[in-house]
């Protein structure tokens, strides 16, 4: 078979390069780039544009060979050391990541490199250590403002975080992912209205600039062309803002706008659905599909990164359903997980499981929680005595 490369004039592949990367053909920019490299393998050209096109497509673990491999050939150039060092956070090897900031001296670089490593800290939730470096970068540079209001999120600090999301958006202007942001932090306060104003503005934005993306689209019970996991559709944040619609209505008991809300996505395939999106599917479709909805979490749980509630509730809707074999073989089989549930969920979901082959221990369990919550009530009583 010929050669991608071959089929291409000469003189002109350069130029097809550039209009598939206009175009953000990015995959046939790859293929094009790959077969080149391999007549040319230190083609700095050909090697930055696959490193650059790797990266655009998210294949971070792709694009950090890539630019290891220029910084190496071209060390004179400070960029590539710092594009190296992006695509290993990205990709989440972050001790090879931390090296790798450390080996750009070039002072013009040097305040970028901070950043990336406070950012690399906050990944790990390293939050003290991240703070630290925060603190020796400037204060008003919209990157160091957006790590700080992640601090503030991640220390349940939810009301000083949205003000700084907020500051970050006066200073860059408007940006999808960080109303957004501000829309998250109004949610866990449970202020649903104003977190709701924020994700229309994101939708109606979305709707009005990005036609093409087809909102609305894929209600349920019809076939829509999918749109694909463009950058477009990242860089608009709307299935995150759809998601959070979906969840709001949902803690509102509002089922049915719950599942429209899903349904107003862009549409995509399964297989083409991110985590989040797939969760909520199966958690707001157990009504109608419970079968549906245990095959889709448990496939979450087999293939992570899943949301962190996942587990949770897979189990709570097991007991729902009176499966209670299923729930104690998945406690049983991750020791892990069950580790990282609340106690009084933990203890809860033990109580009702052994409840169908021991009901006196099921039932000293219940008073062991019943009595604890009592005990918290008259505590709380007595603070609200003592502060009359």
């Amino acid at each position: 078979m010929m050669s991608t490369i071959t089929q291409i004039p000469e003189g002109n592949i350069t130029k097809t390069v550039y209009s598939l990367i206009r175009d953000r053909k990015f995959g046939e920019a790859i293929r094009l780039l790959s077969g080149f490299l391999q007549t040319f393998p230190k083609d700095r050209g050909a090697l930055s544009l696959l490193g650059f096109c790797h990266y655009q497509v998210e294949d971070f673990e792709s694009a950090a060979p890539i630019y290891e491999q220029l910084a190496r050939l071209f060390p004179q150039v400070d960029e590539y050391k710092t594009y190296y060092a992006q695509s290993l956070w990205k990709a989440g090897q972050y001790q090879d990541a931390e090296k790798a900031c450390k080996t750009n001296d070039n002072p013009q670089f040097s305040h970028t490199m901070m950043k990336m490593q406070g950012l690399i800290k906050y990944e790990q939730d390293e939050l003290a250590a991240c703070q630290d470096i925060l603190e020796g970068c400037v204060r008003d540079d919209p990157d160091v403002m957006i790590t700080q209001a992640g601090l503030l999120f991640k220390e349940e600090k939810f009301d000083d975080a949205a003000k700084k999301f907020i500051d970050a958006i006066n200073t860059v202007g408007y940006q999808a992912d960080l109303a957004y942001n501000v829309a998250l932090c109004n949610y866990r306060q449970k202020q649903y209205a104003i977190a709701l104003k924020y994700i229309s503005d994101v939708i109606d934005r979305g709707i009005k600039e990005h036609p093409e993306l087809n909102i609305g689209g894929a209600q349920e019970g019809s076939e829509s062309r999918s749109v694909g996991n463009s950058q477009t559709l990242k860089e608009t944040a709307l299935i995150e803002a759809f998601n959070l619609k979906a969840a709001i209505e949902f803690d509102m008991h509002e089922f049915d706008r719950a599942r429209e809300a899903l349904s107003e996505m862009p549409p995509r395939s399964e297989e083409e659905l991110d985590p989040v999106t797939l969760h909520n599917q199966a958690l707001m479709g157990m009504e109608a599909d419970p079968e549906g909805g245990f095959t889709k979490l448990n496939y979450l749980l087999t293939n992570p990164p899943f949301p962190p509630e996942t587990f949770a509730n897979l189990l709570v809707l097991y007991c729902k359903h009176e499966n209670y074999d299923a729930a104690g073989e998945l406690m049983a089989a991750n020791g892990m997980l069950v580790a990282k549930l609340p106690p009084e969920l933990r203890e809860f979901l033990e109580a009702v499981i052994v409840q169908q082959t021991s009901p006196e221990e099921a039932y000293r369990k219940f008073d062991l929680l019943a009595t604890r919550r009592i005990e918290e009530v008259r505590r709380l009583a007595k603070t609200l005595q003592d502060v009359k």
